[in-house]
């Protein structure tokens, strides 16, 4: 069993304070980072395996990379919704909070419900959690029948006034991803986004604006053929 204390002697050993630069210029948060890239963590993950406690323990540290890298070792079947509520309270930064959303917290049951919840949510980084795990779903779902997505375009809507950066990007991204499943949901996405760029809202008529250029695109276009 790996113990905290071999994977922060890892996690520091590849520390590089010159990468905290590059990702500040993306908006990455970099209090509390080593800068260490997301290949290494997952070959961490890799090393050390799936462990509960582990995870929760690496969460505790606060620091970024750790926190990110417990996503990729917890066991999604334990992970409980006191945890994921304690666990999105703590996002500092859009990438941990979409790098948490993808390795875990969109396999776990709770994932549909906490869409619905999060959505609600004031908080920045909780709302991006939301579309985050929406975007996520869309890509990686490929049970779901297409009515599950249909049915959260209220959310997309609602969520498209909201001017934060974060979130902004995030109900983006929600809506592509939804539109890039498949030819049906392609022309319910579009038709969305022709709405919000009607709307009276300027985080709106970007977020419409976005996703028509994205899913108009001849690589969407390419990739919706190949999927039949």
């Amino acid at each position: 069993m790996t113990t905290l204390t071999e994977v922060m002697d890892k996690l520091t050993a590849l520390a590089d304070p010159e990468q905290l630069n590059g990702m500040s210029r993306y908006g990455i948060t970099v209090e509390k980072r080593l800068g260490v890239r997301i290949p290494q963590l997952r070959q961490i993950a890799k090393q050390s395996g799936k462990d509960h406690d582990l995870a929760l323990a690496l969460w505790e540290t606060g620091i970024s990379e750790a926190m990110i890298l417990a996503s990729m070792v917890d066991l999604p079947k334990q992970v409980t919704e006191a945890q994921m509520e304690a666990w999105v309270l703590d996002f500092n930064s859009w990438d941990v909070c979409d790098q948490v959303c993808m390795n875990l917290f969109e396999k776990t049951p709770l994932a549909w419900q906490k869409i619905e919840d999060w959505s609600q949510r004031e908080e920045e980084y909780v709302k991006r959690a939301a579309y985050a795990l929406i975007a996520c779903l869309a890509w990686h779902d490929k049970q779901s029948a297409d009515e599950k997505f249909i049915d959260l375009l209220p959310l997309i809507k609602s969520g498209a006034t909201d001017d934060r950066n974060y979130v902004k990007k995030a109900v983006s991204w929600a809506l592509r991803n939804i539109g890039k499943r498949n030819s049906n949901l392609n022309a319910v996405a579009l038709q969305t986004a022709q709405d919000l760029k009607e709307m009276d809202s300027k985080p709106a008529r970007w977020i419409g604006s976005d996703a028509l250029r994205d899913l108009t695109s001849e690589a969407t276009s390419r990739h919706l053929e190949k999927r039949g």
